[in-house]
């Protein structure tokens, strides 16, 4: 049975906010006499709507009833009523993710479609968010190679690298088109971003606010930050502000980065040369242009993306349901469980030595944070399909360890296996947690980063829990 459905996409960026509305057509391609597993088999985008800048108030307030005007006027141009979306998502990224009243922002969006998946989301989220609406994850699948995705916007440029499909690593860094802005008509500058004020100050370059603004004025400045992308991806001696300008941590570089591909604001830049290189009231075609000469494209191959400024919208949540029955481990005080994002474990990392393995547990977590605090996170793990006692033993220790801020915190611990052995882990899991500590080790279900779950109450004689995936969509 084929059918059809609609669903939104809203990102509220720094520099931007914009929706996409797609149609997704499903199929059931299960045979008839076993569980369900839809499966979209198209995805048209239907409506993309127009682009504003983020509306703020007093730059550290979002101003809610601007976006929700905006968004009513994109939905009266769609000629879609509300009422018609069933699913969706709503991202929050980059610094509009760390003002004041972001929280709130997402709750008053929850009007805005069905069931939405609803997130705010760090830099390292949303480096694998944007990374895969780019297309670099398929494509490190399907050339069985390494790509880095930079996504550059207007105030951060968020990398993720992927190789064969795996999630290996994400990095961010303060840079961005709109770190200066300047009046479009009278070229004079507006703002200079802090960071960038201390590295002017340090070189003594005659750049202020107040000044008109030409190429040549912002060129050091420019070359700096081009540098550091250099530097991100392995390229050229370090420069002296790679450090300054990491907003929380770099590439480990521990692994060859064979591609390159660019997704945000200013890669639309790096193509398409606007007559004016003060368009936009910033620097970023003038830095696009720079990324275009640079060792990046002289010394990498760069692969073309599917999305560039759109890469973070996400076309929808595409929600799947399925059931984890006989071998499963619950405490039913921590059901329902709604919208929690997914940290699925790379081979790599189970087959690693348990230290390493909680280390790297550990080390993962913190993409989901925001502003230093920690949500309820999923771990999807393959698992072993006939693993030793000692074997479940020892992967039970690692995940109590590597989740060990979580327990702390308090938030229910949420175990994904694809193999059949929820059973026993979750009954080791069992001892080695606080007593009466809620958790859930359910199996039979394939999980990716980026994924949300919910688990629902049981069924069946307590014998089984629905559980819905939901997968962030892209083209």
């Amino acid at each position: 049975m084929i059918e059809s459905m609609l669903s939104v996409g809203i990102d509220l960026g720094t520099s931007t906010t914009q929706m996409v509305i797609s149609k997704l057509t499903m199929n059931n391609m299960a045979s008839a006499f076993t569980i369900p597993r839809i499966e979209i088999t198209k995805k048209e985008v239907i409506f993309r709507s127009d682009i504003i800048f983020t509306p703020l108030k007093e730059h550290r307030i979002i101003d809610v009833e601007s976006i929700k005007t905006f968004l009513d006027e994109q939905y009266l141009k769609s000629g879609i009523k509300k009422e018609e979306i069933q699913i969706g998502a709503v991202i929050i990224t980059g610094e509009t993710a760390r003002k004041d009243n972001s929280s709130s922002v997402l709750q008053a969006m929850s009007g805005y479609a069905g069931d939405f998946v609803v997130a705010t989301a760090g830099p390292d989220l949303e480096s694998i968010i944007a990374g895969k609406g780019a297309g670099a994850q398929v494509y490190s699948k399907e050339h069985h190679t390494s790509v880095v995705n930079l996504d550059i916007g207007g105030g951060t440029t968020n990398l993720v690298l992927f190789k064969d499909d795996d999630l290996i690593d994400t990095a961010c860094f303060d840079i961005g088109g709109r770190l200066i802005r300047l009046d479009p008509q009278t070229k004079k500058i507006q703002y200079i971003a802090p960071k960038l004020k201390e590295i002017i100050e340090k070189e003594t370059w005659s750049i202020k606010e107040g000044m008109a603004a030409s190429a040549e004025l912002v060129q050091p400045i420019i070359q700096t930050l081009v540098s550091v992308l250099e530097n991100s991806v392995g390229i050229g001696d370090l420069n002296p502000y790679y450090e300054r300008l990491i907003t929380n941590k770099g590439l480990k570089l521990d692994t060859n980065i064979d591609c390159l591909s660019f997704s945000g604001g200013v890669a639309d830049c790096i193509q398409h040369k606007p007559s004016d290189p003060f368009q936009y009231g910033d620097i970023g075609v003038l830095l696009g242009q720079a990324i275009l000469d640079s060792r990046l494209f002289q010394e990498k191959k760069v692969i073309v993306s599917l999305e560039t400024i759109r890469a973070t919208v996400v076309g929808a949540g595409s929600h799947t349901t399925k059931v984890s029955g006989s071998t499963i481990t619950y405490d039913q005080k921590s059901l329902p469980i709604k919208n929690v994002p997914v940290l699925r474990m790379s081979q790599v990392d189970e087959q690693s030595e348990a230290k390493a393995f909680v280390s790297v547990i550990k080390e993962k977590l913190n993409w989901f944070s925001v502003n230093n605090e920690h949500q309820a996170v999923a771990l999807g793990l393959s698992g072993k399909s006939s693993p030793t006692f000692q074997e479940i033993i020892d992967t039970a220790q690692s995940i109590v360890s590597g989740f060990e801020e979580q327990i702390v915190n308090k938030f229910p611990l949420i175990v994904i296996l694809e193999e059949d052995n929820a059973k026993s882990l979750g009954q080791a899991l069992f001892n080695y947690l606080p007593p009466n500590y809620p958790f859930v080790c359910i199996d039979g279900i394939q999980v990716e980063n980026g994924d949300y779950v919910d688990v629902g109450m049981p069924i069946i004689e307590g014998s089984v829990l629905p559980v819905v995936v939901k997968t962030l969509v892209f083209e």
